[in-house]
């Protein structure tokens, strides 16, 4: 790796890392599936990368990151367009318009979330995380647990309730201060 291009490969890092959850929630409430998103992510990263040198330093990434995001559903969906499981352009262009505002909103319930999931006791936790992980089968998991598959997912609701009921009493306590 050269020089020039090592001088705005750690800038591009440091953007790009702390701003990829958020463009990843960003696209993945734009398209039907979460394997299209990491797809159309893929591709966006491609391309931020790319363009990279035409950002300015005093910009504002996650917005410009939002914007290419954006231009890459669009192209997914003109290519993705006989499928009818797919939203019109039109749809997607709303959707797309209105959810960078209630980026920080999302934002604070993720934060709220981290911090009610840290609550939760260690062995509690490590099942959870588990029951959630890419390719988790909630049979399989509930036998590795000595429990039946209809109980586990009393257990899933009841923790994701208390989840919930812990993020709103968060966001309350934060709204109030």
């Amino acid at each position: 790796m050269s020089f020039p291009e090592q001088d705005r490969h750690r800038p591009f890092l440091r953007q790009f890392t702390s701003n990829e959850a958020a463009i990843r929630a960003y696209v993945r409430r734009l398209v039907p599936s979460r394997a299209d998103a990491d797809d159309i992510m893929q591709e966006i990263s491609v391309v931020l990368w790319e363009k990279f040198a035409t950002f300015r330093a005093d910009g504002d990434f996650r917005a410009w990151a939002f914007g290419v995001a954006r231009f890459e559903v669009l192209a997914w969906l003109r290519d993705k367009g006989r499928d009818r499981l797919v939203l019109s352009e039109r749809a997607v262009e709303l959707l797309a318009s209105e959810m960078p505002g209630d980026d920080s909103r999302f934002e604070k319930q993720r934060e709220a979330l981290d911090r009610c999931i840290e609550e939760v006791a260690p062995a509690q936790r490590d099942l959870l995380m588990e029951a959630y992980r890419p390719g988790s089968r909630i049979g399989t998991l509930a036998r590795a647990h000595g429990r039946t598959e209809p109980g586990m997912y009393q257990w899933l609701y009841r923790v994701r309730k208390l989840l919930l009921d812990c993020i709103r009493k968060s966001l309350a306590k934060e709204s109030l201060s």
